[in-house]
């Protein structure tokens, strides 16, 4: 089955991305959380807090399957009434206001009258071809970037790498899913991203141009890329020196992260719709953030320079 094989491939990312962060911040190590959906399926949070780089993330595997509420179907824009997705998300937050907020998601979901709620591994399959029948299936994810100052040459490395990444598989990748990661890591309210993005896909569905088997490599490559793409931005300014003043822009940083994940987020509307694990859901929060009325940075000030780059369309790959 390919789904079976998909969600072994996930569960051995997420294995391996806990082992190298392990060893990159040194002290922490990952919990193990697992848990079971009464509508079907379940999953594993495997939690980190309190270390020497990572102050709070997680790094979460989820296999779940069932009825599909109307409330879901409608926010996926789709008629059906049963799914099936799995996937990994990775989100941390480190000590050091010098060092981003990362996020890393993969994920595969299947959707139609095709996908049986109880027993996902009897879905109807071609035999020869492996492919389901009358059903909607899809890949998505990727990788975004939310610092709390700006760092231009760390902006242009993090970006190259992504690029790096997707032209292997097709050069028109990187740029559309750059545009898109723009447009959806964006807070509206606030007229400014919510970093310097990264690459977001969705709906990557098989066509002749790009078959099943190349876009589960494609999602694969993605989610091997993170840890060592995270240790390439974040061991250079680990240990750079921070004042009050800096933690503070970091808390106030972290608010405008806190107000996307549950204002914008589509990850934590249709986990929520679903009846998904809150808990897991909302561990992709910082363990602090702060709100100030009205505030506006010093003028000239490494903060004011930071919103300026927090808006669509830079070319961070070419700086």
């Amino acid at each position: 089955m390919r789904r079976q094989e998909i969600a072994a491939e996930f569960r051995a990312i997420q294995d391996s991305i806990c082992r190298q962060l392990e060893a990159l911040d040194g002290t922490a190590r990952f919990g193990n959380d697992p848990w079971t959906r009464p509508e079907g399926g379940g999953g594993l949070s495997r939690p980190i807090a309190d270390g020497a780089l990572i102050e709070k993330g997680g790094v979460n595997f989820s296999e779940v399957f069932g009825p599909l509420s109307s409330a879901a179907a409608k926010s996926l824009k789709i008629e059906a009434h049963t799914f099936y997705a799995t996937g990994v998300s990775v989100v941390l937050h480190a000590r050091n206001p010098w060092v981003p907020t990362i996020h890393m998601n993969i994920r595969y979901f299947e959707a139609g009258d095709a996908v049986n709620a109880q027993q996902p591994s009897l879905l109807r399959e071609n035999a020869s071809s492996g492919e389901a029948t009358n059903n909607q299936r899809w890949f998505g994810g990727g990788i975004d970037l939310t610092p709390a100052y700006v760092d231009q040459h760390a902006a242009a490395l993090f970006h190259s790498r992504l690029k790096e990444t997707c032209d292997r598989w097709d050069p028109r990748y990187y740029p559309e899913y750059k545009r898109s990661a723009d447009d959806y890591f964006f807070l509206p309210h606030r007229n400014e991203t919510r970093g310097i993005g990264g690459i977001f896909f969705d709906r990557l569905a098989p066509s002749a141009e790009h078959p099943f088997d190349d876009l589960f490599a494609f999602t694969r490559s993605i989610g091997h890329l993170f840890a060592g793409l995270y240790a390439e931005v974040a061991g250079p300014v680990r240990s750079k020196a921070f004042t009050q003043r800096e933690k503070d822009w970091q808390l106030l940083r972290r608010g405008r992260y806190v107000e996307f994940n549950l204002v914008h987020d589509r990850g934590t509307r249709f986990g929520l719709e679903t009846g998904g694990r809150t808990e897991s859901i909302l561990m992709s929060l910082p363990p602090e953030a702060s709100w100030r009325y009205d505030h506006h940075p010093e003028d000239g000030s490494p903060e004011e320079q930071t919103l300026a780059w927090l808006r669509k369309g830079v070319d961070w790959s070419g700086l």
